[in-house]
């Protein structure tokens, strides 16, 4: 096994990742960490975002119009995407385990984990119109 060597650029991104409710797309994680280290590239922001991933340690979350926003919350939960504005938004819900249940009685194979995402429309778009 591979020891992944400790880089500061990375350690800066996660933690931005863990201190953020809005999950952030890549270029909203280099706008925040260039305040730390005003030479990092973008491609070094997208490389250790996909790292994070790779080990767990963050969720990739793709939207309909083809964003991708970054999560730095690992236990199972929730999304909303607003459908006017594109801001997801996490969705206080009890972890439906049932449907893993359920999903594996039509399913010649296991059943392991699930993802959801819920559309509509969000508050501040709401009192927009």
């Amino acid at each position: 096994m591979t020891v992944l060597k400790y880089s500061r650029q990375r350690e800066s991104i996660k933690e931005l990742l863990n201190s953020s409710c809005d999950h952030p797309t890549a270029d909203m994680v280099y706008m925040g960490v260039r305040q730390e280290f005003p030479n990092i590239s973008l491609g070094t922001v997208y490389r250790n975002l996909n790292l994070l991933v790779d080990l767990g340690e963050a969720v990739k979350i793709t939207t309909p119009n083809g964003g991708v926003h970054f999560d730095g919350r690992t236990a199972p939960h929730y999304h909303f995407c607003c459908n006017k504005c594109g801001e997801v938004i996490d969705l206080e819900l009890e972890e439906l385990g049932c449907i893993n249940d359920a999903a594996g009685k039509n399913f010649d194979g296991i059943i392991e984990s699930h993802s959801m995402m819920f559309y509509g429309t969000c508050k501040k778009c709401l009192k927009s119109n």
